[in-house]
């Protein structure tokens, strides 16, 4: 940001300015290469859109983020450039910091830890992460924590960046996509709004750790109330290294790092129906044991049974190669009005990208795959949806997809070799949607939500 108190009004709105100038121009030059014969240098364009939006530390940096990885909302070359946006920055300063505490917790914050370092662990796009240590007369006195800070003004930040939203969206839809983006818009939104609420993180903290507490291999950390406000989150310290650290390990380490992974994200989908939507690497990291440490509980997703139901049965329903048994998954998912042409053109993605789930024995991800092998696919898949008048996707998609996105570069990175399909039978054994809604109605409760 631009200073200790972050970007001034001014600042902002000149940033503003320069990503509506440039989502501005290519919506003329769109318009002109259709109607006019123009050409448009489609590659250049898109990196001054993402140098634009990367001037933009806070929530419409991480919505572009978002909406980069959804299949065919924005034409390729800017989906690749927006999606190499990061959402690390640099951090606020000491001065900011001292007078944050101080709003949260009294002007003698200080003497209420026996150590509170000045420079941030993490910085992210809504707030950052300092390592302290509580004093002896806490009760979880000598106790590491981790202090989550969120920037200044973020509510009104995001109000305004909300709004240019709706430029960046617009893009898209000037393509004439297959994807329609309307509900997606909506279900961003929500989410980016949940987020700014750390008393709610609070409560998915406490969510996650009803949820995984039978699993050994994943770790959540345990919030300090007496320290925690509507705009700090105080919670125990997690240590570990980061996961691309353990590229090099053995394939045995890999796989079983792998396997964690997919058990963190997933048991509390197809137990609870929940999901952490944003696998960032920067929110796990890795203990020495090959556990994992989950740090971060804005982004968390609360699913109707019903669609955890669509997701198993849709993948039944390719396994038997069942259409009707297909048509009612789609239901469940939310879909309305898809021809049973487009099932079939849906049914070809979903096979993608269930293939490794259907494939009883161990392997890698892209195993048999040419690289650019799902691009292409995509590209034809939803070719053919934007000639039949594209769908409209269910809210609920965002995340989900940005889940399996994320894990599954998790898996390309490790190289893991396993085998997904009795990893996912095991999980999905016995699934009952009622069981699951009961379960789902306890654990929400639990956690005071």
């Amino acid at each position: 940001m631009a200073d200790d108190e972050g970007p001034s009004l001014g600042g902002r709105l000149g940033r503003y300015a320069r990503v509506g100038a440039s989502v501005g121009g290519l919506a003329v030059r769109l318009a002109g290469e259709r109607y006019l014969g123009w050409t448009l240098d489609r590659d250049k364009h898109a990196a001054e859109l993402k140098s634009a939006l990367g001037g933009l530390k806070g929530p419409l940096m991480k919505a572009a983020q978002l909406l980069a990885t959804i299949p065919d909302a924005l034409p390729p070359e800017y989906a690749r450039e927006l999606a190499q946006l990061q959402a690390n920055a640099p951090a606020m300063g000491w001065a900011f910091v001292k007078r944050r505490m101080a709003t949260e917790l009294g002007p003698d914050w200080q003497a209420k830890f026996r150590k509170f370092d000045k420079e941030a662990s993490f910085a992210a796009s809504l707030g950052q992460v300092h390592h302290a240590i509580l004093p002896a007369n806490h009760p979880l006195g000598g106790r590491e924590v981790a202090a989550k800070l969120q920037y200044p003004d973020m509510a009104s930040a995001l109000e305004a960046d909300l709004d240019q939203l709706k430029v960046v969206f617009a893009v898209g839809q000037r393509f004439d996509p297959a994807i329609r983006t309307d509900e997606i818009q909506a279900e961003i939104r929500t989410r980016l709004r949940e987020e700014l609420d750390y008393r709610r993180e609070a409560k998915h903290v406490a969510l996650y750790c009803h949820m995984l507490r039978d699993e050994p291999n994943v770790h959540v950390p345990e919030t300090v109330p007496d320290y925690s406000t509507d705009r700090l989150l105080t919670m125990s310290w997690l240590a570990g290294e980061p996961l691309l650290n353990w590229k090099a390990r053995s394939q045995e380490e890999r796989d079983a790092l792998a396997i964690n992974m997919f058990r963190a994200w997933y048991v509390p989908f197809y137990v609870y129906g929940v999901i952490h939507g944003d696998p960032h690497l920067g929110n796990y990291s890795v203990r020495p044991d090959g556990s994992v440490n989950l740090m971060d509980f804005g982004c968390v997703r609360v699913f109707p049974p019903r669609f955890v139901r669509g997701s198993i049965e849709l993948y039944r329903a390719l396994m038997s190669d069942d259409t009707d048994r297909a048509v009612a998954a789609y239901e469940d998912w939310g879909f309305a009005g898809l021809s049973r042409g487009m099932i079939a053109v849906l049914n070809r993605w979903a096979a993608f990208l269930y293939g490794p789930l259907m494939d009883d024995r161990p392997r890698r991800l892209t195993e048999g795959m040419a690289e650019g092998h799902g691009r292409d696919m995509a590209q034809n898949v939803f070719g053919e949806l934007r000639r039949m008048g594209g769908v409209r996707p269910p809210r609920e998609f965002v995340f989900m997809d940005r889940a399996a996105i994320g894990l599954g570069a998790v898996f390309i990175h490790l190289r893991a070799s396993i085998n997904w399909h009795r990893l996912f039978e095991g999980l999905i054994d016995g699934f009952d949607v009622d069981a699951l809604a009961s379960r789902q109605q306890d654990a929400l409760a639990h956690a005071g939500l």
